[in-house]
């Protein structure tokens, strides 16, 4: 096996409408193994080329990229410790017995938060009711903060593992609280520009209304054509709910080309070596081990590990691999002790989202990454 049946693999998916197109950079330790661009960048209106610097809508991968690192960063300095109570910050997220649920818990997914609740069709009510301009605004984020706060869980904190997007908005509101600046601006400061990142950001929808932005169209891989906005997204969150919060928040809005993506790769396996100390070799070691809370949850701290079966990471990640997924199509998958790095990005819900074709594509794609990097 080699490099060939992987490009097939991916033309293969291009022509069979797996996905518009792919950007993937393979690395194993220093040096980049394989790199490719494949298919397009758009199909409506019309194809147009991919390049490797397209930037993609990452969605979830934001979790692990952004918020997590953020995190990391933050207990690295003391700021605050994983196994510190919500309510230490935000007093009234205690309700409904959520009192005993701490940053540990929200990043294993074990806090009981629900998976999902529609914040954006809420915001649009209230708008509709006549707060002009509510909708991806300051006080739309925190009308979603507010309502997350007050909200009954899904379950007992530790009872079960849910994955879920509004444990995650509230670990972005708890980074914004305790550095006392924005999520996106945190991040910038903190991660992107000290790792040399020029593309890798959050797109804030406040800056695009007030200073008439448009972000660049040919520089973005779209995504879908929204029910909810009912136009194709093209530099705008995909995400809903992030949207309404205006495109910065901790579960989603982070957009970036593959290189940058296997930038932050590299050097979270430079810090588990113990090569960089960006993040201490303690701390990315404890995030990056599953987490016990939950017996059988595959979660570590703010990153999954391969389940037993089935998994999008394929047969031959070790239980020790870290990995996410995005929405979107996105994915990052680290095997830390081979410091092999797999980042793929797609924009398979491009034009429409009910495209799952994805789901078997992945696992089979990672299998002859690995049998290609063994064999090489």
């Amino acid at each position: 096996m080699g490099w060939s049946e992987v490009e097939q693999a991916f033309n293969g998916a291009v022509e069979h409408g797996v996905v518009p197109g792919a950007t993937v950079v393979v690395r194993r330790g220093t040096d980049v193994a394989f790199e490719g661009v494949f298919g397009f960048r758009s199909l409506v209106p019309e194809r147009s080329p991919l390049r490797i610097e397209t930037v993609y809508d990452l969605s979830s991968l934001t979790k692990a990229l952004a918020t997590t690192v953020a995190v990391m960063l933050l207990a690295r300095d003391g700021k605050f410790r994983l196994d510190d109570r919500v309510t230490r910050f935000f007093p009234t997220f205690g309700v409904y017995g959520k009192t005993s649920v701490t940053f540990r818990h929200l990043l294993a997914h074990c806090s009981g938060l629900a998976a999902w609740r529609p914040f954006f069709q809420r915001i649009a009510e209230i708008e509709k009711g006549g707060r002009v301009n509510f909708m991806a605004s300051y006080g739309a984020k925190e009308f979603t903060y507010e309502e997350i706060h007050r909200e009954k869980p899904e379950a007992p904190p530790c009872s079960k593992t849910i994955y879920s997007d509004e444990g995650f908005i509230t670990l972005g509101e708890t980074i914004e609280k305790v550095s006392s600046v924005a999520l996106n601006r945190f991040c910038r400061e903190k991660i992107f520009r000290p790792l040399g990142l020029r593309a890798t950001d959050y797109i804030d929808i406040s800056l695009v209304r007030s200073r008439r932005l448009e972000p660049v169209a040919d520089m973005f891989a779209p995504t879908e054509i929204c029910p909810s906005r009912k136009r194709l997204l093209v530099g705008e969150v995909d995400d809903e709910n992030a949207f309404a919060m205006g495109g910065v928040a901790g579960h989603a809005g982070l957009f970036a080309p593959v290189r940058e993506v296997d930038r932050i790769a590299a050097e979270l396996i430079a810090c588990y070596a113990g090569r960089s100390d960006f993040i201490p070799q303690k701390i990315i070691r404890e995030f990056w081990t599953r987490d016990q809370t939950v017996p059988g949850s595959t979660w570590a701290l703010g990153w999954d590990t391969p389940s037993p079966q089935g998994s999008s990471s394929g047969h031959h990640f070790s239980p020790k691999a870290v990995g996410h997924l995005g929405f979107t199509g996105t994915s990052l998958w680290i095997e830390p002790e081979r410091e092999i790095a797999v980042s793929l990005l797609t924009n398979r819900v491009h034009p429409k989202r009910d495209n799952q074709a994805i789901r078997e594509f992945r696992p089979k794609i990672h299998d002859l990454i690995m049998e290609a990097i063994d064999g090489g």
